[in-house]
């Protein structure tokens, strides 16, 4: 199914690409929100010039956050390497090589672990489209985030149909029914608000209609 984009964003984009150079967009918003389908439809809008890097390959392994004790908040702001993140988008804007192929983590929902090295950034890449649930934060490494974006739309739609996306997700990668429904109000809800705390943070927002 095709979806397609209003043409004030495709006009924003536009405009960065205008601007010359590489440029950073930022798509956040709470989880289930449609980060990844919009950033797929932005791909498919511009294709040979853009490439998505999201946030979720910089997960913490289930093995370290099994011995921090955070396999249970899974998705929480301090289940990410917030720094490493924050070091990738650097680079990737910095980009003072011209030849240099910038590689970066992919997450691998299958298997709920990051994949090292699995996006290979080309260096004549001129739109960097990274999504994520964190990128307007204001404490800690997240902080140094928003300033390196070229722009950030915060993604919104309607509740009830991110809820029921988030359950559905959570039965398709094998939890039951009941195991979905309690890891959305007790993970996932308690982020989305965090999250949509920032909304005033982000240069423009895109909300997905209700169908």
């Amino acid at each position: 199914m095709s979806h397609p984009i209003p043409a004030p964003f495709l006009a924003r984009v536009d405009a960065l690409l205008a601007q010359g150079g590489r440029r950073l967009l930022g798509l956040v918003g709470p989880p289930g929100a449609g980060k990844s389908t919009l950033a797929q439809a932005l791909l498919g809008a511009f294709p040979g010039v853009a490439q998505v890097v999201p946030m979720d390959g910089f997960h913490l392994a289930n093995l370290e956050l099994a011995r921090l004790g955070r396999a249970g908040r899974k998705g929480a702001p301090d289940t990410f390497d917030a720094a490493g993140y924050l070091a990738l988008l650097q680079r990737l804007r910095e980009r003072e090589r011209t030849d240099e192929i910038v590689y970066a983590p992919e997450f691998r929902r299958e298997i709920e672990e990051p994949i090292a090295g699995a996006i290979a950034v080309l260096p004549d890449t001129r739109l960097v489209i990274t999504e994520g649930n964190y990128l307007l934060l204001d404490d800690g490494p997240w902080a140094g985030i928003a300033q390196l974006l070229d722009d950030c739309w915060y993604v919104d739609i309607d509740p009830v149909l991110r809820t029921d996306r988030l359950v559905a997700r959570h039965r398709q990668f094998g939890r039951s029914a009941e195991q979905a429904t309690d890891w959305v109000a007790q993970t996932d809800e308690p982020n989305a608000r965090r999250i949509e705390a920032t909304r005033e943070r982000a240069r423009a927002v895109f909300r997905w209609s209700d169908e």
